[in-house]
């Protein structure tokens, strides 16, 4: 069995072994990380050799960490990445290569639709009739989009989205409320079976579904980095945040929204929490909680959706694509059976 994992920000880890009787046998790290001493590559080996295939990865962290030398030095990656790479390859996950991969920047949509488009996109997948697919979204109104599990009233301020005209709307997804404001944030969603993050843990799965991005806004001069759970940040504040979903049809729904232009002021009167967060921290301006992307690469929002396309291009290849007349009629349906009612934006009062 071979197995890899590629460590958001590090190296990449790979491992082959066997499995016996239950046992893992035969097993060898290898990747492009630094170690030392060159021993401790021979005691890891040795450390996992005998482990059961059923070991859980905090099992098999612990018995790389126990079997390291006393001031052994691990750069780009972790005990707890060769945990990952054993437990994809016995889970026998695939990889971004593995896959013919679409992209889809259409139009605006309704924000409605923009969430029925996700579920949508993401059970066409898991069920095989689409590739899997990085979605680009675009806005042409505003609106703030609530997690699956949050208190409608105690997210938003009714008054304050509709005197800066931001609808309000549930998503899928679990997470934290986002506010949409047209033309000043980038939205994307990726569509993938879930073979590709087998192995993984949620908190491990979502810096890796993200580290393509993480990469583009790095070629852009952005010192960009993951802060679990689901965070995208750089030194100079926070740029967006991520938000999964697992369906039963064998897909894994994961979007990003990242500030582009926010008003931070304008989120305060919006979302109920901001202030709230805002408090906690002390900060006055909650324009110091988001840093948009624009302050710190003075180009435009499309310079940079380009470039985070192109990123994504070369790392794991991709061909143009759209939404379906079929997929877009389903979606449109799903609007007005769920996205567009009462009981589904007051599911959690």
């Amino acid at each position: 069995m071979h197995g890899e994992y590629k460590v958001p920000g590090g190296k990449l880890v790979v491992v082959d072994l066997e499995v016996v009787d239950g046992t893992i046998r035969d097993f060898h790290l290898a990747g492009d990380f630094f170690l030392e001493p060159d021993s401790a590559l021979e005691r890891i080996d040795a450390a996992v050799n005998g482990l059961s295939a059923t070991s859980d990865a905090a099992t098999i962290a612990a018995a790389v960490r126990g079997a390291l030398p006393d001031g052994a030095a691990l750069l780009g990656f972790t005990p707890e990445s060769v945990a990952v790479a054993i437990r994809r390859s016995l889970a026998k996950a695939s990889s971004w290569r593995d896959y013919d991969w679409e992209i889809i920047h259409d139009g605006p949509v309704s924000p409605r639709l923009h969430l029925a488009l996700d579920e949508v996109l993401a059970t066409e997948v898991g069920e095989g009739r689409r590739k899997p697919t990085l979605r680009i979204w675009e806005w042409d109104e505003s609106a703030v989009v609530i997690g699956s599990f949050q208190s409608l009233k105690n997210e938003v301020d009714p008054e304050g989205a509709a005197k800066y005209g931001f609808d309000v709307v549930r998503r899928i997804s679990g997470g934290g409320a986002m506010m949409m404001e047209k033309g000043a944030i980038i939205t994307y969603s990726l569509y993938v079976p879930t073979d590709l993050v087998q192995g993984m843990s949620f908190a491990d799965s979502y810096a890796f579904l993200d580290s393509w991005v993480i990469e583009a806004l790095q070629s852009l001069g952005i010192d960009a980095s993951y802060q679990p759970l689901n965070d995208i940040t750089s030194p100079k504040g926070k740029i967006g945040g991520a938000a999964q979903k697992r369906l039963g049809s064998g897909a894994v729904l994961h979007h990003v929204t990242m500030s582009y232009d926010m008003d931070g002021e304008i989120m305060t009167q919006v979302l109920r929490i901001g202030r709230e967060k805002l408090s906690d921290k002390g900060i006055a301006s909650s324009a110091k909680r988001v840093d948009p992307l624009r302050s710190q690469t003075g180009l435009s929002r499309e310079a940079i959706i380009e470039r985070m396309t192109k990123t994504f291009v070369s790392l794991y290849g991709a061909v143009p694509g759209s939404v379906t007349a079929e997929e877009l009629a389903k979606a449109e349906l799903l609007v007005t059976e769920k996205f567009a009612t009462e009981a589904w934006l007051a599911r959690v009062p």
